[in-house]
């Protein structure tokens, strides 16, 4: 069935299952889930850069790995999402910093 996504009014196409309407494309829906994880990523982190306290955009709060050698993954990787549970044993090796804090650490 072929339908309009209300977020980027883009047409896709999708096999209607379950006999609900899908109203948003994966494309959106991927993005939309990978921001309601930063969100909890973040506020399971103190919600603010541990450094200096920046709270203002979440897009300029980052996870700095405190050792390179312990890390398993990226945070931030595209692929298959991670379970809550392993997202939360990888923060637990982080840091949440702000842009400009992190690049201030890595700078030294």
């Amino acid at each position: 069935m072929e339908s309009t996504c209300n977020r980027c009014n883009r047409k896709y196409v999708y096999d209607r299952k379950n006999g609900h309407r899908k109203t948003i494309c994966n494309s959106c829906n991927v993005t939309q889930f990978r921001k309601r994880r930063k969100e909890k990523c973040v506020m399971y982190r103190g919600g603010k850069c541990e450094k200096c306290g920046y709270n203002k955009c979440l897009g300029a709060l980052q996870f700095h790995h405190l050792d390179p050698s312990k890390k398993e993954f990226g945070l931030s990787d595209k692929g298959v999402p991670k379970s809550w549970e392993r997202c939360k044993t990888e923060l637990d090796k982080c840091m949440l910093l702000c842009a400009n804090c992190h690049a201030e650490l890595h700078h030294i």
